[in-house]
């Protein structure tokens, strides 16, 4: 069976413009999901050129690849597509002032074969789901990330620090961006979860867990953690892309007793 993909994106409860954007291509194994930020409409424009540049981008480099493209091409290739979408942010928003100031953070994933590639900046995040176990597969770039590390404030100072939503790396801001790229071995029954923080600010890890527990088609597992997160608070934006990998089907009974 072939992964499943599912991905929804909602305004959240207090918000009237939504600054996510999401795109998928289950042929590609590819996901790619930005937050904007920025005044007016900047947010919108920069997490739309992020996501549709590097789509484009990407899908024509693995056409031009084809299935035998090395892990370390496939990590090139990704780093070459967010550069060039993160230079052309950053000239719109150097060139026209209606922009100026916008960025946008950025995580996405390319499935090849039995390897995950999960590339990212900011502090939207990578989650990986397996046999029961919730696992944070990115590390935010953010101050709120920066004071942890450095042992500055607690986890429990964190979850209502005024500073969380401040991020140390984005794309558009400058002229270059630093993506950090890692590759995971897949195995089957993975989910792998690609979210903004208006999911991970309303949900903690145990509350997202327990959705991927009680939910099992890809599809139900989207929806219910954009149900949780407004029902939470819904202060942002939410949005979710979820790559469901296939359990190996079991032998009956009857067949394996005919092969003994």
């Amino acid at each position: 069976m072939q992964p499943e993909y599912s991905s929804l994106s909602d305004a959240g409860r207090y918000r009237r413009n939504n600054e996510d954007a999401v795109l998928t291509d289950p042929a590609r194994g590819i996901v790619v999901l930005a937050d904007g930020m920025g005044g007016y409409n900047a947010g919108e424009v920069a997490s739309a050129m992020a996501v549709e540049q590097i789509m484009r981008e990407l899908v024509t480099s693995l056409e031009q690849a084809g299935s035998g493209a090395s892990v370390r091409e496939l990590r090139r290739a990704i780093e070459v597509c967010v550069g060039n979408a993160n230079y052309a942010i950053y000239e719109a928003a150097r060139t026209q002032a209606a922009y100026a100031g916008m960025g946008t953070t950025l995580v996405m994933a390319v499935l090849h074969g039995q390897t995950l590639l999960v590339g990212h900046a900011g502090d939207s995040r990578a989650y990986r789901w397996r046999k029961g176990v919730l696992r944070q597969l990115t590390r935010d770039h953010s101050l709120l990330q920066e004071q942890l590390d450095a042992g500055l404030i607690t986890p429990e100072q964190a979850a209502v620090s005024p500073h969380r939503n401040l991020v140390t790396r984005a794309l558009g801001v400058e002229d270059t961006v630093l993506l950090d790229v890692q590759a995971f071995a897949v195995i089957p029954g993975d989910t792998y979860l690609l979210c903004s923080d208006g999911l991970t600010d309303m949900m903690d890890d145990h509350e997202i867990a327990d959705v991927l527990t009680a939910a099992s088609q890809v599809k139900s597992r989207a929806e219910e953690l954009i149900q949780s997160a407004n029902a939470n608070g819904g202060m942002d934006n939410i949005t979710v892309a979820l790559i469901q990998i296939a359990e190996v089907p079991k032998k009956s009974g009857i067949v394996a007793k005919l092969r003994g």
